[in-house]
């Protein structure tokens, strides 16, 4: 199992409705994304990493990592946007000159990059709240209350139980080259991975076939029913979830933020 799913299984957050996380997920994503304001990405960004790792009961080291995959692309892809040809000098804040045009930073695009990573940032860290806190099987059970095609539904289930036999698979055929020197030299390794490759395929094409006979030999009709836990909904933490994107929203108009 991932940590990323074990976590999600064991957190100090299971107790409370996924319903309850999935819309303070959800809810503060679109508020931070509409409000078009960095201090309010900034906040949900450390607001998102509080209630995962204190709340939550995670490791920071853990979730830091995580956060920097999606910071590493996105500073990667900022780049662009920052450094550009500036046609005004007089706003640059540095730049080069290459064949009679100015390429370099100045104010506007520097802001609309920071602008941009800080959102993006903030959307990823809501979404590792829901991953890191909630269950799939939960997360499919508040779409289906909220009407998701069930075909949608089942293809998310089996698409995420593929992923733990691709990798356990991977590394099964992984362990068993290494024990045979198939890593030794760097030929030896190209080699190993093309066959790891095709063996992985295989393997995989055969479990989903297995898994189909599986379904059909126990009157699948189209749908996976899976039992799922009550759960109480709290006034009080949707109380609480109304009241941080009403005060996200004031946060936003007072530093000029864009509704």
């Amino acid at each position: 199992m991932l940590h990323l799913d074990r976590y999600a299984y064991n957190n100090s957050l299971v107790h409370i409705h996924p319903l309850e996380r999935f819309l303070f997920s959800g809810v503060t994503l679109i508020t931070s994304l509409i409000l078009n304001c960095e201090v309010v990405s900034l906040l949900v960004i450390l607001l998102m990493a509080w209630v995962t790792v204190h709340k939550g009961s995670l490791p920071f080291r853990f979730y830091f990592k995580l956060m920097l995959l999606p910071m590493t692309f996105l500073l990667v892809g900022i780049i662009a946007i920052a450094v550009n040809i500036v046609q005004e000098t007089s706003t640059l804040l540095w730049g080069v000159n290459l064949f009679s045009m100015t390429i370099g930073i100045n104010y506007d695009s520097l802001y609309t990059a920071v602008n941009l990573f800080l959102r993006a940032l903030a959307a990823v860290s809501c979404l590792y709240f829901l991953s890191l806190t909630t269950p799939l099987t939960e997360i499919i059970s508040v779409l289906r209350r909220f009407k998701c095609p069930e075909l949608l539904l089942d293809l998310m289930s089996l698409t995420y139980r593929f992923i733990f036999v691709l990798l356990e698979t991977a590394e099964k055929i992984y362990t068993s080259q290494s024990a045979r020197l198939g890593y030794a030299s760097l030929r030896k390794g190209y080699q190993s991975t093309g066959s790891l490759a095709t063996s992985l395929f295989v393997r995989t094409y055969k479990r989903s076939l297995d898994l189909y006979n599986t379904l059909e030999a126990r009157c699948y009709n189209g749908k996976l029913e899976v039992l799922e836990q009550d759960y109480e909904v709290s006034k009080k933490n949707i109380f609480m979830i109304l009241f941080i994107q009403v005060l996200l929203v004031f946060i936003a108009l007072f530093y000029g933020g864009i509704i």
